[in-house]
């Protein structure tokens, strides 16, 4: 994550050192910015369960669609604690 100054946020993804960064999201709305990062947060800790649990060639959302309910409440509920961690009222 980049800080743009008055251009907002870049979130720099897959570098590889001949060409460099391939995939990059400008966000210059904060709402949009917090979004963006707890689906990435989210999505990294679903794919590291599944890995946890070695299922291989699964959907995304399979995987959370078969955790038991309360580790999707406890995943779930992290989007509250990071919305209050940063100053966000409510949260979608």
């Amino acid at each position: 994550m980049i800080d743009a100054g008055r251009y907002g946020f870049v979130k720099l993804q897959c570098y590889t050192p001949s060409y460099g960064f391939e995939e990059l999201d400008t966000y210059t709305d904060s709402n949009r910015l917090f979004e963006g990062l707890w689906d990435e947060w989210l999505n990294l800790n679903v794919f590291l369960l599944a890995r946890e649990m070695q299922l291989d060639d699964v959907l995304y959302e399979e995987v959370f669609d078969n955790l038991p309910k309360e580790k999707q409440l406890e995943l779930i509920g992290r989007k509250d604690d990071f919305a209050k961690k940063g100053g966000y009222k409510s949260v979608k």
